[in-house]
């Protein structure tokens, strides 16, 4: 259980707080994260890691000289949205270019990619890798879809430690790719994590029982069996981790044994005693093995294996010195960038006045789209604890939650866009640069990404009518669809949102005007996502748990027809009604 906290929805700011001031000697705060307390020296390349908080001393406690120049900081277990990446790359790069690195999951590989096209169109000569050392998130041959967990830290800690000896950007990202082929994980849980503010873990096991396979995000394992002594824990992990080596590996290896967060260091140790065994018996020389938290999962009860094979050249960085708050390595190290004071942003050219791109017309269109917006964000804070408990099944519980981030910060904006003589385009494009910004992770951005899109569609000038905004929902679904990478039938939010886009210009096209086939499309979107639960998911986090994940409906289809719902209920003909 998480005792400590203030607010939950704040736990990651209060805790940014408490860790810039402990180790102001290393990191600085910037927008999005931290970044080193001196400047990135000329010729050096950047290295900005990150993802969703929780997982401490990953990310943020390994910035400093060795290691990363700087950390994107997420809400728990949620990615951080695209602006936070880029921010905290443009304040870390100096004059070669940047790598950025996270785990493989959809949030992060959304997020972190707009951010690199974006750092590109600014002339950052930006870069983008993912870790994939799962072994149970995907079989053999299909390495390219594996999650990201333990193994984060050896590719970090090699891409970082070639940018640090003053490699060039192509063969910092050659590096990184090396050490990220060359590395597997494999993880068991007892128990599961609980996020701040929850009454309950995110998932349990049953006694005598451990999950193998899980995630760090909450997830629980992929299979369950039966709970082995020390001995037994650590031959099933170093025959499942050796059974998946990569071909051509050496016998010089570098290991993690990794706590979860609950799983005390003496019962590592006595599983690490067993496991070095092991490996040396198989012919295997351990290479300077570390043993302890170096990416857990809030109070998680469980551990994981890593193995890298090492050549030459990654033994050289796996052995390099570091010096970061939460990790030390070698030989005292010290940094020579230009100490920085503050982190400075040119200012955005200033845009042309909301007021004058809208008509009157328009502009009630925009108090229209902000009424509808406060709506859905008021019965999203109603259904946040169910929207997390449907994620839960076979996720990692946070998508009621970053709903009403996002939901929220868009009705913030919606509503100073209004006061600004925005029209109903302008309002729905702020609202959706918002919601990606706040909420952060997969629903983030895919939710800023349709808002935008509708936005554009709509325009500021008159009010819409109803082919126009049947036209605006198609354009929020292909967003949606290019951005995510899904499919229908993959159970994801566009199982609810093409049906209801196909009811709404049925209608239309037969001549309802659109607040009436809106209620009847949302109708079809309802029952859409009810009809999820039968689904397999095919992509994303759920994906490993498939099997679980079958009899719930996915939650992202759930929120999106809820909205729908509610936005209906707001245009319905009913003279009286107070959205």
């Amino acid at each position: 259980m998480t005792h400590l906290f203030n607010d939950p929805a704040r736990f990651t700011d209060d805790m940014l707080v408490g860790f810039l001031d402990a180790h102001a000697r290393y990191v600085v705060a910037v927008p999005g994260g931290v970044v080193r307390t001196r400047k990135t020296r000329p010729g050096k390349v950047a290295v900005v890691i990150g993802g969703g908080s929780g997982h401490y001393p990953a990310f943020c406690g390994t910035v400093g000289p060795g290691f990363a120049d700087g950390a994107v900081v997420g809400n728990i277990f949620t990615s951080p949205s695209s602006e936070d990446a880029s921010s905290v790359a443009r304040a870390c790069h100096g004059d070669s270019g940047v790598l950025l690195i996270t785990g493989n999951y959809a949030g992060d590989v959304m997020n972190f990619s707009l951010a690199v096209d974006q750092l590109r169109r600014e002339g950052i000569d930006a870069h983008y890798l993912v870790v994939t050392d799962d072994i149970a998130s995907a079989p053999e041959g299909e390495e390219a879809q594996r999650r990201g967990i333990a193994g984060d830290f050896t590719v970090f800690k090699c891409a970082c430690a070639a940018a640090e000896a003053g490699l060039d950007l192509r063969n910092v990202i050659r590096v990184a790719a090396d050490a990220n082929a060359a590395t597997r994980t494999l993880g068991v849980a007892f128990g599961g994590c609980t996020l701040p503010g929850a009454d309950s873990p995110l998932f349990t096991v049953p006694q005598g029982k451990m999950g193998v396979g899980l995630g760090i995000h909450g997830e629980p394992g992929i299979s369950e069996e039966p709970l082995p002594g020390a001995e037994g824990l650590a031959e099933a992990l170093v025959d499942g981790v050796l059974g998946d080596a990569p071909r051509g590996g050496t016998k010089r290896i570098a290991v993690i044994l990794n706590g979860l967060g609950r799983t005390k260091y003496e019962e590592l140790f006595v599983v690490w005693g067993a496991v070095a065994r092991l490996l040396r018996v198989r012919g295997y020389e351990v290479v300077e093995p570390e043993v302890g938290e170096l990416v857990t999962s809030l109070d998680m009860a469980g551990c994981s294996l890593t193995v890298m094979w090492l050549n030459d050249e990654l033994e050289k960085y796996w052995c390099a010195p570091a010096d970061t708050p939460a990790y030390r390595k070698g030989a005292a190290m010290t940094d020579d960038g230009a100490v920085r004071s503050a982190v400075q942003y040119e200012a955005a050219a200033p845009a042309r006045q909301l007021s004058q791109l809208s008509d009157d017309a328009g502009r009630l269109g925009g108090q229209y789209v902000a009424q509808a917006l406060d709506a859905v964000a008021k019965m999203l804070a109603d259904a946040e604890d169910e929207l997390g408990r449907i994620d839960a099944v076979a996720g990692d519980g946070d998508h009621g939650r970053g709903m009403v981030k996002g939901s929220s910060a868009a009705r913030e904006a919606a509503n100073m866009a209004v006061e600004a003589g925005a029209g109903q385009g302008s309002v729905l494009i702020a609202a959706g640069a918002r919601w990606a910004a706040e909420a952060g992770g997969t629903s983030g951005v895919l939710w800023g990404s349709m808002l935008s899109a509708i936005g554009e569609r709509l325009g500021d000038i008159g009010i819409p009518d109803s082919a126009t905004i049947a036209a605006a929902m198609r354009a929020g679904y292909d967003a949606v669809k290019h951005l995510g990478g899904a499919a229908p039938g993959d159970k994801t939010m566009l199982d609810a949102m093409l049906p209801f886009v196909e009811e709404l210009q049925r209608l239309v096209d037969d001549g309802q005007p659109w607040s009436q086939a809106w209620t009847a499309a949302a109708g079809v979107a309802g029952e859409a996502a009810k009809a999820t639960a039968d689904l397999r998911p095919k992509i994303g986090r759920a994906r490993p748990l498939a099997e679980r994940s079958v009899g719930t409906p996915d939650p992202g289809a759930t929120s999106l027809a809820m909205c729908a719902r509610v936005v209906a209920d707001c245009f319905v003909l009913t003279p009286k009604r107070d959205c």
